[in-house]
């Protein structure tokens, strides 16, 4: 028996009173049931979850992008803005791109300039070959 069956239910003698149990003046103890959810349950609430997160992050690509293509931050400029020239200088025989550096910014170090040189022509590697056309970073 459970306690609330026997402190309301119980008689004076000890009895068991029938008229408390029909009447509905014993309290049973209540039973919570869990929530079970099916695959297809939570597949719909995983989904219903991950659309307004896929959304926001579309949005915010999207106006990302286009931020950055209109160059809408103050004071930037555009591809079209930026007219880039370049000083160009052939490799003559012999000559590497330290020698190179050197020459061209005679007060900087060297690593620098060749990484610069490097970077700007995109070249796979530090090796050069005579004839071959490159462009110098503006600064130098």
């Amino acid at each position: 028996m459970s306690t609330a069956i026997g402190m309301t239910a119980l008689g004076s003698n000890g009895a068991l009173d029938l008229g408390a149990v029909r009447s509905g003046a014993v309290r049973m103890p209540s039973v919570r049931t869990r929530l079970h959810l099916t695959r297809r349950g939570r597949v719909v609430f995983t989904t219903l979850a991950a659309i307004p997160l896929a959304a926001v992050a579309l949005a915010l690509a999207l106006n990302g992008g286009i931020a950055a293509a209109e160059g809408t931050s103050a004071g930037a400029a555009t591809v079209a803005d930026v007219a880039t020239v370049f000083d160009y200088v052939t490799i003559a025989s012999g000559q590497s791109l330290w020698q190179l550096a050197e020459t061209i910014a005679p007060t900087s170090d060297p690593r620098d300039v060749i990484a610069e040189i490097v970077s700007l022509n995109q070249l796979p590697s530090e090796n050069v070959q005579p004839g071959q056309r490159l462009a110098l970073p503006a600064r130098f």
